[in-house]
């Protein structure tokens, strides 16, 4: 059994990753960490990759979640361009693709997620792009020029701020979504259809109900989409977002609880004691809500960290329980959503606001009581419509609705 004079060892340098060692660190600990991560790239942030650096707006500097000599200045040995290929808990190892083992004390997995992969012939093209390292931002900027044809499958997050920036690009976007609506199992039937109104108010060609049968091309390279109905939609790329799957075949393998992501407490440990997981590939207890939540956005994997960290220095009261939260941006609109519900979690939606104008408040209720909020270009509210969230109380619903009343006071 390996013992403390083994480092702690972080697989996955991610913004996550990258947290839990400057919390780490923040928190005192002075023995070694080690962070390995299977791309290139020191650590980054996943969001600009959709939004500003997309864009053009941010540069790539800025997406970097510490400078390079930070490392070294903390003591933390970074191994990029390292896949780690098995954890083997009872010996407290982990293996890498080039033979080479590390010990260590306590493990954090920040494995994040990968895209789910298009099942359909044609998929293996030129010119079929995913997105979720900086170099898939990188070919998808390339392809948004001016007249140039895009078309996005998959009506969710990031296929609607990929839409969003081919447009403000110039180019011609047909989005292709299995369900009715965007968004439809995030957000419901009555705030989906504010993202339909915003991308066909924008331009973009909404096809709802589509499936997609083959991804057609010539010499290699895609040349367009072949829907169920046999109709064809021309595409010099296609962009696809159908979802994400949690990165958790390491933890399956090494006999981690797995169900949905790595199976964690509230203190975010494995099924192992000496096993942590954070960010997107952790499917934690939250004491809030009272059953296991695997949240794939930014805030989990910047604020899980801090947690994670306390608990593998042996804290007890490191328990992970902030409230779910996430931003998007899209075209003139941005929007803050806080809270958690299921599809079928809640009874109304109740809308203060200019719903029309794109500048509104939308909160999802059962028995009264608010699960979930999102601010469209207000500003400034997150905190308590947490509060109303946190606090389990009943609420009147008039009151909610009505835009003179300050939120902190319903």
């Amino acid at each position: 059994m390996a013992g403390s004079e083994h480092p702690i060892v972080i697989v996955g340098a991610s913004l996550g990753g990258a947290k839990a060692a400057e919390a780490l660190r923040g928190a005192g600990y002075r023995g070694g960490i080690v962070l390995i991560g299977e791309e290139h790239e020191r650590p980054y942030e996943r969001p600009p990759l959709s939004k500003g650096y997309l864009l053009g707006k941010e540069a790539r500097e800025k997406i970097y979640v510490h400078p390079p000599q930070w490392y070294a200045e903390q003591d933390v040995t970074l191994r990029l361009g390292t896949a780690v290929t098995a954890i083997d808990p009872a010996r407290h190892t982990v293996t890498l693709a080039d033979d080479g083992e590390v010990a260590y004390h306590k493990l954090l997995l920040t494995t994040g997620s990968v895209p789910r992969r298009l099942p359909v012939p044609g998929a293996d093209q030129d010119g079929v792009l995913y997105l979720r390292r900086v170099e898939d931002s990188d070919r998808i900027r390339a392809a948004l020029r001016p007249g140039a044809r895009i078309a996005v499958v998959g009506a969710g997050w990031i296929g609607l701020e990929v839409a969003a920036a081919a447009r403000t690009a110039g180019a011609e976007v047909t989005v292709l979504e299995s369900l009715e609506l965007p968004l439809l199992r995030v957000l419901g039937r009555e705030v989906a259809q504010v993202f339909a109104d915003l991308h066909r108010d924008h331009g973009v060609d909404l096809r709802f109900g589509a499936r997609v049968a083959e991804l057609t091309g010539a010499d290699g390279t895609v040349t367009g989409v072949r829907l169920g109905d046999g109709s064809e939609v021309p595409a010099d790329a296609v962009v696809v977002g159908i979802g994400i799957s949690p990165a958790t075949a390491l933890a399956e393998a090494a006999g981690l609880e797995v169900d949905n992501g790595v199976k964690t407490d509230q203190h975010l440990r494995t099924s192992d004691p000496d096993v942590y997981a954070a960010g997107d590939v952790a499917n934690a207890f939250h004491p809030l809500f009272g059953t296991h939540l695997r949240v794939e956005h930014w805030a989990n994997a910047l604020n899980q960290p801090q947690t994670a960290a306390r608990a593998l220095l042996g804290q007890p009261d490191a328990v992970y329980d902030r409230v779910p939260y996430f931003f998007s941006d899209q075209y003139d609109v941005g929007l803050e959503y806080v809270g958690h519900t299921e599809p079928d979690g809640y009874d109304r939606v109740v809308f203060r606001g200019d719903v029309a104008g794109r500048e509104f408040i939308a909160l999802w209720l059962k028995e009264d009581r608010v699960l979930a909020g999102m601010n469209v270009n207000v500003w400034d509210v997150v905190d308590p419509i947490r509060e109303l969230i946190v606090s389990k109380r009943t609420v009147s619903t008039d009151r909610l609705a009505d835009p003179n009343i300050p939120l902190g006071d319903v």
